[in-house]
């Protein structure tokens, strides 16, 4: 069955990537004003989007509207099905790929109001979902207050963009988000969605020809956003700062730190506010969730990255609900020692969100 059994009543798991969409574009658009009511349509990534179905089949609701739109349902196939204690909701926006800043900061601002009315509002009164503040990083100042905005709400706990973006996040352009997060006590995920897309550079030398090369390929721009936060020293100069990686992969996490640890013995030089290891900054100012996670054949090859990325501390589960590729709590990993399956299930997200 897995690394543990379905439960009924309450288990523990924290889920960290829950996704949730308004049940038309009309609900959205009442909480946008003019010019920019009327000049919204929803968009997806065109060519890029899954070829066959981007959601479970099974997770349309009986009632009508897109999986993901109706609170009941996705209580009953996810909160009650394997005892979630909490859902950590990541709203799909789309907003960081426009041109427009100000059009862009709309979106998110009507996402972050919806969420609030609903998933976090009038659907939430047991208090098992928690959010996530939507932000344009288009234009870094009009996050900031955004996030601003939100500040001590009660089931707000985190601020999430895409990982699309025209500069690796470690750049000083985008500092005024990092200060509002760390005012805020959020942390920052970043998901994938709008890489290649707008105004966002490709991770890739181009453009991949099919959703196959391009979904394999997102965890590249994780890797390098990683590698910008630290050579640039924003964990330095934040000290409070911390980032979430949601839906990039994970096994790749192990190798790139070997070798940004030996380029750093030869070049620290170059990044003298480093003040340890560019490996060391992880626990303290990192964590990454598991979906999709890299199943190999042989489940102790799994074991064995989960230790050299140090896990224990740095892993959180993750479903991705409703999509295509949804993870099991129950199937997505081999067993494991209670400890860990305790962290990587449970601890680790309930100390980084205050839960």
């Amino acid at each position: 069955m897995g690394s543990n059994e379905k439960v009924r009543g309450k288990s523990g798991i924290i889920d960290c990537d829950v996704h949730v969409y308004p049940k038309s574009m009309e609900e959205l658009k009442r909480y946008m004003q003019e010019p920019w009511r009327d000049r919204h349509k929803p968009m997806g990534r065109g060519f890029y989007e899954n070829p066959v179905h981007g959601s479970r089949l099974d997770a349309k609701p009986p009632g009508g509207g897109g999986p993901g739109t109706d609170p009941a349902f996705l209580r009953e196939q996810l909160i009650e099905e394997y005892g979630i204690d909490h859902a950590i909701l990541l709203p799909r926006a789309f907003c960081n790929m426009h041109p427009d800043p100000d059009y862009a900061a709309a979106i998110a601002a009507a996402y972050n109001d919806w969420l609030a009315d609903t998933w976090l509002g009038r659907y939430n009164e047991d208090g098992v979902f928690k959010g996530s503040i939507t932000i344009a990083h288009q234009d870094p100042a009009l996050a900031a207050k955004e996030i601003d905005r939100w500040a001590g709400h009660p089931h707000f706990v985190q601020v999430m963009t895409d990982s699309g973006a025209r500069a690796p996040f470690g750049q000083r352009q985008y500092y005024p988000i990092y200060e509002a997060c760390e005012r805020g006590g959020f942390p920052f995920a970043i998901h994938p969605g709008t890489d290649g897309m707008g105004i966002n550079e490709q991770p890739s030398p181009g453009y991949p020809t099919h959703y196959i090369e391009w979904h394999t390929c997102l965890s590249l721009s994780f890797q390098a956003h990683l590698v910008s936060f630290i050579t640039e020293g924003v964990f330095e100069r934040f000290p409070g700062f911390k980032v979430v990686l949601v839906e990039g992969g994970v096994a790749w996490l192990p190798a790139l730190m070997w070798r940004l640890d030996a380029e750093y013995k030869g070049l620290r030089y170059e990044v003298p506010w480093l003040t340890k290891k560019p490996s060391e900054y992880l626990r303290d100012h990192v964590r990454i969730t598991s979906q999709p996670i890299e199943r190999p054949d042989n489940d102790a090859y799994l074991l064995q990255t989960l230790e050299m990325m140090d896990a224990r501390h740095l892993l959180m589960f993750a479903s991705d609900y409703p999509h295509w590729d949804f993870d099991s709590p129950t199937r997505a990993f081999p067993k494991l020692p209670e400890l860990l399956h305790s962290r990587i299930f449970s601890e680790n997200a309930r100390e980084l969100y205050g839960l």
